[in-house]
């Protein structure tokens, strides 16, 4: 999806350092250019990095935003802008890419408190609640992001949603691979008044199989579910359910890229 975007055009130094273009005062604006999806994720991105200090220890998202602030921070690091960096990763697949780039790795054994995690969201509602894990690796990126003091997420204007489930697209929830349609149907009997349907996540014809060797169950709601936290309570309480893609009371700030500029918002 392409969406207009107000070009401007700064410094070469300043977009150089930053890689997002800058303002200048003094250069009239240029009639609008239209970035597409993935150039907005990769404008939040890159604002997000700027949270991130020398000697931190790192939570590193995964998904097609966090990848791109995954990337910032490994060039960073390469041209000794930040140093003593600890990464970790949220998924195998984040995994790969920071160690690709050369960025050092630990775990929440060694590191049990986090000092910021970056990652993007599938929904944020005007509370800052999420959902997210429709990468697959929401209970990995749950137990980090639960770790760090602060978390910033990170999104195109398109993940804007009045209420979780809004957006008519999946809210995952990991189970185990044991009678999983038997789970699959007692979460859809837990939402019956929101108009829920239940699919088990298929790729390539088969189950999808998270890191730790679990499936997924979609959620699809056609209305809004109500209290969250009484609804988080309810699906952790089905045996067979690992954890859920409802990320509440999470997110101590969201960078929100999208036509008029970068917008960033703070739990309040």
């Amino acid at each position: 999806m392409a969406i207009a975007y107000p070009h401007f055009i700064g410094s070469e130094k300043a977009s150089m350092e930053t890689g997002i273009p800058s303002l200048s005062h003094s250069t009239p604006v240029s009639p609008p250019v239209i970035l597409t999806q993935d150039e907005l994720k990769k404008i939040a991105a890159y604002k997000a990095v700027e949270f991130v200090e020398s000697g931190m220890v790192l939570g590193l998202g995964t998904g097609s935003t966090a990848k791109h602030a995954v990337e910032r921070i490994g060039e960073l690091l390469r041209q000794g802008k930040l140093k003593n960096i600890v990464g970790i990763p949220t998924s195998k697949m984040t995994h790969e890419q920071a160690v690709s780039l050369g960025i050092p790795l630990s775990d929440l054994n060694e590191h049990p408190v986090v000092d910021l995690a970056i990652d993007g969201a599938d929904e944020v509602d005007p509370h800052l609640n999420l959902v997210k894990g429709r990468g697959g690796s929401l209970l990995r990126e749950k137990m980090v992001e639960g770790a760090c003091k602060k978390f910033v997420v990170i999104v195109d204007e398109s993940k804007l949603v009045k209420y979780l489930g809004g957006s008519g697209l999946a809210m995952p929830v990991e189970i185990i691979p044991f009678c999983w349609k038997f789970t699959a149907k007692r979460l859809q009997d837990l939402f019956e008044d929101a108009g829920c349907s239940a699919a088990l996540r298929i790729e390539k014809g088969e189950p999808f199989v998270t890191d730790n060797g679990n499936y997924i169950v979609n959620l699809f709601f056609k209305k809004d579910i109500g209290d969250l936290k009484a609804a988080s309570d309810a699906i952790l309480r089905i045996a067979g359910v690992v954890e859920h893609g409802m990320f509440l009371d999470m997110a101590t700030t969201v960078i929100v890229a999208g036509e008029l500029g970068v917008t960033v918002k703070n739990r309040q």
